[in-house]
């Protein structure tokens, strides 16, 4: 069957404290408490934590979460990893209850990002409270999508896909070379795969809302708080999703968007020669002072 849906990101920052702002006051999730008091956890849905955030000395991604079915599925998964030749290890009773789930394994994907294949997520029953959003759209399409890097991305679409049972949706073509977006329920595309020199990384994180309404309160939020815009108001041409982007703390692509494309059944792929049908103008990265 494949992986079900991205469950969750864990990230380390070496500026913990701008995260309390970013994930609480502006992108609207809901601080919860976890196993690292020193860490941040944020839940949008019934979920446990969808995004978690720990202090480290260099900031980067430390695990992309997939879900999937079952025990019997993270086992199959993890010998067809291992047949891969990618070294896969256990995650610990420890780990799985800072994670709150029943059992997951870890390795490195063919552009060395970082995975978490899990199962059996510990649900703890409290109703999620995000009042500055009205709702978040997650359910079994999971927390959105998100955009990795890889040097060699054929060889990382490839594993998805073939490996891990990713169905390849569209792809666009650029002067950095080929992106690959893929799907593994309704959501048009949980995963994206661009080429980029180096190890493999997070370059972009959507995060989808119930309403429109939601997204120009979030545009109003990023202004009042002076959250750094990278692409203004748009609509993509892909999955049809209006949307903007802003800057993290990190100088991740943060995507906040409404009423994306659903594909319940399997499409022929295609490819896009334009992002926006409209709006999504770029701006740089703010640059450290001094």
């Amino acid at each position: 069957m494949g992986v079900s849906s991205l469950g969750y990101v864990r990230l380390e920052s070496t500026d913990i404290e701008k995260w309390k702002q970013f994930g609480g006051d502006f992108l609207g999730l809901m601080p919860v408490e976890g196993g690292d008091p020193e860490s941040l956890y944020f839940r949008m849905d019934d979920y446990p934590t969808r995004i978690a955030v720990s202090p480290g000395p260099q900031s980067g991604m430390t695990a992309l979460g997939l879900e999937v079915l079952d025990e019997r599925e993270l086992t199959s998964l993890a010998a067809a990893v291992e047949k891969a030749g990618i070294k896969v290890t256990a995650g610990t009773e420890a780990e799985c209850a800072e994670r709150r789930v029943t059992g997951f394994v870890r390795f490195s994907d063919p552009g060395g990002n970082p995975v978490e294949l899990y199962y059996g997520a510990v649900l703890d029953h409290k109703p999620v409270r995000t009042p500055l959003v009205s709702k978040f759209v997650t359910g079994d399409m999971g927390l959105g999508h998100a955009i990795v890097s890889a040097e060699d991305a054929k060889a990382a679409f490839d594993f998805y896909v073939n490996v891990l049972g990713f169905i390849e949706r569209n792809t666009m073509r650029s002067g950095g070379g080929t992106t690959w977006f893929m799907g593994c329920n309704a959501r048009h595309h949980t995963l994206g795969i661009t080429p980029m020199p180096g190890p493999g990384r997070l370059l972009h994180l959507m995060v989808e809302s119930a309403t429109l309404d939601d997204v120009g309160l979030a545009l109003d939020r990023a202004q009042r708080q002076e959250i750094p815009m990278m692409h203004t108001l748009g609509k993509h041409t892909n999955d049809r999703m209006v949307s903007f982007y802003v800057w993290s703390p990190e100088n991740y692509a943060i995507e906040f968007g409404w009423n994306g494309l659903k594909v319940p059944e399997p499409v022929p792929v295609y490819e896009i020669t334009e992002g926006a049908f409209w709006g999504h103008h770029f701006t740089p990265p703010p640059q450290p002072a001094g």
